[in-house]
């Protein structure tokens, strides 16, 4: 008698599939979200303009026409003319350079202030926990744009000095968020293995601690980009920015509130261009949040 194999008898081993890694993680997310595709397709574009602007603004920005004083929108001039009838439409794009490189300024500013802090307090805790994080929650209980203001006066008006200025007022909530991230890596077993074999604090550090709390960081600075320009426009509005000739968007909002009467909608294409800015930043966090939490209970 033959034995007869049946289907049911079939042990059928399921097929593993490949895990991603998360850089495609990340690049799925962003493209399955159409909000995240905008905010990076913006981003890209005035990425664009702030390098590429030199040849692709209409007029010199800076050059006056005071005979087309608050001209409206034309075919010569598509956002019109300011105060003083230079073309608004070139001014917006070379401040375009302002929106990104005050944020750099402000997050490079507060991640060498806090990190290496961050890091060293996670991993050792001790003094040198209680001392850096007394000290942040001094700091975190002043409103960060008065901060600001009290280091601007000590340093001086200018692009780069208040973005130092708000780079420090932000260092105590970036250094919060690398802290936690890194007291929680500090007790995996592979860094109590990197310790048991002789591992100095320096490689500890940035060897093994830091690709380990990258995700929260780059997050958190994201999110901070867009605090960071609305920081750079309130100080540009108030005069403690970005300097003349120079403009930014917060510049250009202050001229408008001063010429509101002569031009009431002066201040809609900065106003506008700050707000979809700040927003691009923010849906790109939120992105990046979601992809690690995601991560972390897959």
């Amino acid at each position: 008698m033959t034995d007869t194999v049946t289907d049911t008898a079939v042990r059928r081993e399921p097929i593993a599939t490949p895990a991603r890694s998360p850089l495609r993680e990340i690049a799925h997310a962003f493209l399955s979200s159409p909000a995240s595709v905008a905010a990076g397709l913006f981003l890209l574009l005035l990425l664009f303009v702030a390098v590429a602007g030199e040849f692709v603004v209409p007029y010199d920005p800076v050059v006056q026409d005071l005979g087309n004083r608050f001209a409206g929108p034309s075919l010569t001039h598509l956002l019109g003319t300011d105060e003083f009838g230079r073309d608004v439409l070139s001014r917006m794009m070379t401040a375009s350079r302002i929106a990104l490189l005050a944020p750099l300024i402000a997050i490079t500013t507060a991640a060498v202030l806090s990190v290496p802090i961050a890091l060293l307090a996670g991993l050792r805790r001790g003094l040198v926990d209680a001392a850096a994080g007394r000290l942040a929650d001094a700091l975190m209980s002043l409103p960060a744009l008065a901060l600001s203001m009290a280091i601007i006066a000590m340093l001086g008006p200018g692009l780069v000095n208040s973005m130092i200025a708000v780079g420090i007022a932000f260092a105590p909530s970036l250094f919060r968020v690398v802290r936690g991230a890194a007291l929680a890596v500090s007790r995996e077993t592979f860094m109590e293995s990197a310790e048991s074999i002789g591992c100095s604090t320096g490689r500890m550090l940035w060897v093994h601690l830091l690709p380990n709390v990258a995700a929260p960081l780059l997050v958190q600075a994201t999110i901070l980009m867009g605090v960071a320009l609305l920081a750079e426009a309130s100080l540009s509005f108030i005069g403690l920015g970005v300097q003349p000739p120079d403009t930014s968007w917060g510049s250009m909002l202050s001229a408008a509130y001063q010429n509101q009467f002569r031009d009431p909608f002066g201040g809609v294409a900065p106003g506008v261009a700050l707000a979809l800015t700040v927003l691009a930043f923010n849906v790109l966090g939120d992105t990046l949040r979601d992809v690690i939490t995601t991560g972390r209970h897959s």
